[in-house]
């Protein structure tokens, strides 16, 4: 039996689809970004440095490390997007269960799907939105629900780079024994 009423999951439910976007990157992928995020993560493959090396590869010129596909388009400690980027940050469904005491986040997961490697001068931009939301769950960190946001990462072009699905649950706090 649940412990939410039939009118707030009610509520909760039609937030599944709340779609934002575009945001877009402050700057093009580019070879310092790549080199510092490469020496970080002591990954020395060449491709991603070495641009005589890179263009012998089927690649053609230094491309991204995968794993850095957020990192274009993340905003910095100002919480501020580049000029042109939806204005509104947050999803409703966050604040929704937050004013109702789900107060607790966890990253669950991250599933990424990458269409093609990132090139110089890429410029990225992504749309987000709710794709669903759990049923209530009781949890060892207290009750609540998962949230799954599902990404798409464009190019310049428009061309769909990447997806990911990123799985938060947001919780109301157990209360400590």
């Amino acid at each position: 039996m649940s412990e939410c009423s039939e009118e707030f999951l009610a509520e909760l439910m039609g937030f599944v689809g709340e779609s934002h976007g575009p945001y877009y990157g402050w700057d093009p992928v580019n070879q310092p970004m790549i080199r510092h995020f490469a020496e970080a993560m002591g990954d020395s493959n060449p491709v991603y440095q070495k641009p005589e090396y890179a263009k012998q590869s089927i690649h053609g010129g230094v491309v991204a490390p995968p794993t850095m596909l957020q990192a274009w388009t993340m905003r910095g400690f100002t919480d501020v997007y580049r000029e042109g980027s939806d204005t509104k940050a947050g999803f409703d469904a966050f604040d929704f269960l937050y004013k109702n005491g789900f107060t607790g986040v966890v990253a669950v997961n991250c599933e990424q799907d990458y269409k093609r490697y990132l090139q110089l001068g890429d410029d990225i931009y992504y749309h987000v939105a709710i794709d669903a939301i759990s049923d209530e769950k009781k949890t060892g960190l207290g009750l609540g629900f998962f949230i799954n946001q599902q990404y798409s990462f464009f190019d310049q072009n428009d061309e769909l780079v990447a997806t990911m699905l990123f799985r938060t649950l947001r919780f109301k706090p157990a209360k400590s024994q």
